[in-house]
């Protein structure tokens, strides 16, 4: 009887065992917390300074297999939310020479090709659109943490990534080169695993 129970007991381990591995094997997809999520963009200005500004709203989720190494991330940033610090050059920067918001209120990036190293993600390639025109754009990963929240207890990703695109490819070129081409774009998110 004793034998019975004890070989019921070692099957009864082994599917759990089987069970975990499977459930951690699995990808989990994470959804952007809005409140800790956010995109900024620097730029030379003039010469003089530069410059900061930022998106305050931005949405999306990121699927992450780390067994398999794989991931992706479904990023949309609201282009009326942009938020330069100044009334007069949030309407600015929103009319037809740079965002056009009116025309396009949304960005996105989707990438389906997350790189690992060893065991966490370094960089995400994706496609931008912006103002209608899409191209091909890496994100370096430049911190990475998934654990639990230690508020909520929610399982969380969070991460700092960051690219440099040319404005004149997205049809915003006007006055460069004086205000600078290049702008450095830097995404923040934190994520709540999706049940």
């Amino acid at each position: 009887m004793k034998s019975k129970l004890f070989i019921a007991l070692l099957a009864t381990i082994g599917l759990t065992v089987g069970l975990t591995a499977t459930v951690f094997a699995s990808p989990a997809t994470y959804v952007a917390d809005t409140n800790h999520t956010f995109a900024q963009f620097e730029y030379n200005h003039l010469g003089f300074s530069s410059q900061t500004s930022r998106f305050n709203t931005v949405t999306g989720t990121v699927t992450i297999d780390q067994s398999a190494k794989k991931g992706s991330a479904d990023i949309a940033i609201d282009t009326k939310s942009v938020d330069t610090g100044s009334t007069l050059f949030n309407g600015h920067i929103q009319g037809e020479d740079f965002l056009f918001t009116t025309a396009f209120p949304t960005a996105t990036f989707q990438s389906n090709d997350m790189i690992f190293k060893g065991d966490k993600p370094v960089a995400l390639k994706g496609t931008l659109t912006l103002k209608g025109v899409s191209k091909p754009v890496t994100l370096k990963i430049t911190h990475f943490d998934c654990k639990k929240h230690p508020i909520s207890g929610v399982d969380y990703c969070g991460a700092n990534a960051e690219t440099i695109v040319k404005r004149t490819e997205f049809n915003m070129g006007k006055y460069a080169p004086n205000v600078g081409d290049n702008v450095t774009i830097m995404i923040a998110i934190e994520a709540a695993k999706k049940e």
